[in-house]
């Protein structure tokens, strides 16, 4: 990785950090899917328990996850959880706030991070 790769944030135009990760991702996961299927299904199950609505909206624990992607430098994580915040209706606005306090609580690599789930996040809404 060169210097300007290293600092260019996220803010890659030509790049798309929600569907071409997601896309690079599928078929590797869908192998591995395919090896420890009742690995997978057990995750599904824990996912879907997780983010069913109670005291908290689905968009809310969609934002928490976003923040929690963002804090562990998971480009996967990232777009699938900047995909579901579009999905349950998280606006701009709250994906922007959201990102600031990840930024708050994890300085430089959030600054990094950070423009890549509000990209991804842009580019799910735009549908």
């Amino acid at each position: 990785m060169n210097s300007s790769e290293q600092h260019d944030h996220g803010n890659s135009e030509s790049h798309s950090y929600g569907k071409d990760v997601q896309s690079a991702l599928a078929p590797l996961s869908k192998d591995l899917r395919n090896a420890i299927p009742d690995v997978y299904r057990g995750f599904g199950e824990m996912h879907a328990a997780a983010f069913k609505p109670g005291a908290l909206d689905a968009k809310t624990k969609e934002l928490i996850a976003l923040a929690i992607a963002v804090s562990v430098r998971c480009d996967g994580c990232i777009a699938a959880h900047a995909k579901g915040a579009a999905r349950n209706g998280a606006t701009e606005a709250e994906v922007a706030e959201t990102l600031g306090v990840t930024i708050s609580m994890n300085g430089g690599p959030a600054t990094v991070y950070g423009p890549r789930a509000f990209a991804a996040f842009k580019e799910f809404a735009a549908k």
